[in-house]
């Protein structure tokens, strides 16, 4: 055996140790390395090699479970870096949750994961309320009653505190963070009327003519009212979270047909209107809210198939809107040959309002990330104007895509 058949065997030995082993030795080779410098470096790695990490050996799991790792992953993360997205499916029935890294470079890049969910058997139909900080809100789809706020990625989960309940309600959900205050709120709004009310037609939309806006600040016992809002607000989960504040779209109203933008101060917890972007379009119910890179956005559609996404540079300045792409017509190649295809009974009850196309995120690379008919994923080139349809191996069939920030953030609540 030469020299280099002798390292090549000592290599295969050192690889063939037992995890706990090696873990050892690389940990103690860590320990000459300040804390500081071990967390600041984990903290830039994608939160599935972390999720891998901390299963190495129990000094490495004892450093991904350091609060200091979770507030330099918040504190360094850049709007540009490419997120990690949950997939909701409720297809069939029983509500599932999967995950792709798109920040990873590796083989796992284009695997879909599934997730677990560990209250699931007490809640088995769910609705996604709103991603913030790597924490996720579900609320009870049938019954409106339960409230969860969880990390996918820690596993650390609190049942939130049951708040007043309508025999005859609508409700609208909110949840978020706001960096001065740095508290977590769950926003529900409660549209309801009495029982004994019976002069509403079947054949128009139900009406609730009283309200109820609940607000829970996580940590805290219980949750407390703020009494009416003076907007009735479209049934569908806040759509972007921008300066700590919450925003939805208002539905049109007798006297006032045009749609407004409305937000939520999680600090001061008062409604205000937010300025539309003069774009001809937004009285109807043709766009949807997100953000991008910080940033509030609106994507507005148009004939055929179109879409117009306008971005407002500073927020809450009604000049600052501004066109920044235009999106042409475009079907996906599974989507075209599976168009005899119908949806399913059961699935997402408005998630577009019957949209063809839905804008999630800008990445990394420039591009844009769009979902289609919740079923695929596909990139937009806005130079080349190309459109790239994205394959991932264990996709679920039907799915509704949620940008979020994986880490291992968690909140500390007394006991």
């Amino acid at each position: 055996m030469d020299l280099d058949d002798e390292r090549v065997a000592k290599r295969r030995k050192t690889m063939l140790e037992d995890d706990h082993g090696v873990g050892q030795q690389t940990t103690t080779e860590m320990e000459t390395l300040p804390h500081e410098t071990i967390v600041d470096i984990l903290s830039r790695l994608p939160i599935t090699s972390l999720v891998q990490f901390k299963f190495v050996c129990k000094g490495w799991r004892a450093l991904a479970q350091d609060p200091l790792l979770a507030d330099m992953q918040l504190s360094w993360k850049a709007p540009t870096t490419n997120p990690c997205l949950i997939l909701h499916c409720d297809f069939p029935i029983r509500n599932q949750l999967y995950f792709v890294d798109l920040s990873v470079h590796n083989h796992d890049k284009d695997k879909v994961k599934r997730l677990y969910v560990p209250f699931q058997t007490s809640m088995p139909e769910f609705d996604v309320v709103g991603t913030c900080n790597g924490l996720l809100c579900l609320s009870d789809s049938l019954y409106n009653d339960a409230l969860y706020v969880y990390n996918p990625f820690t596993i650390d989960f609190m049942e939130l505190p049951k708040s007043r309940q309508y025999s005859d309600q609508e409700v609208v959900f909110g949840f978020g963070f706001h960096p001065k205050t740095k508290q977590y709120k769950v926003v529900k709004i409660v549209y309801y009327r009495n029982t004994s009310s019976s002069s509403y037609s079947r054949a128009r939309r139900v009406v609730y003519p009283q309200s109820d806006v609940q607000v829970f600040t996580l940590g805290t016992s219980a949750w407390r009212s703020l009494g009416k809002v003076a907007y009735q607000l479209i049934r569908r989960p806040s759509e972007a979270l921008v300066n700590g504040r919450l925003h939805w779209v208002s539905r049109p109203r007798r006297y006032y047909p045009a749609r407004r933008l409305m937000s939520f101060d999680l600090e001061d917890e008062q409604f205000r209107e937010v300025p539309k972007p003069d774009c001809g379009g937004l009285n109807r119910c043709n766009f949807h809210l997100c953000v991008l890179r910080g940033f509030l956005a609106a994507a507005v559609y148009g004939n055929y198939g179109k879409l117009e996404i306008w971005v407002m540079k500073d927020y809450n300045v009604k000049e600052s809107w501004i066109k920044e792409f235009s999106i042409g017509a475009y079907m996906p190649k599974c989507l075209k040959q599976n168009l005899v295809r119908d949806r399913p009974l059961k699935i997402w009850k408005n998630p577009s309002n019957g949209k063809v196309v839905r804008l999630l995120c800008l990445l990394d690379n420039g591009e844009i990330l769009l979902e289609y008919k919740n079923r695929v994923l596909v990139s937009y080139d806005p130079k080349k104007g190309k459109f790239t349809d994205l394959v991932f191996q264990g996709i679920p069939h039907w799915f509704q895509t949620v940008v979020h920030e994986g880490n291992f953030n968690w909140i500390n609540t007394p006991s």
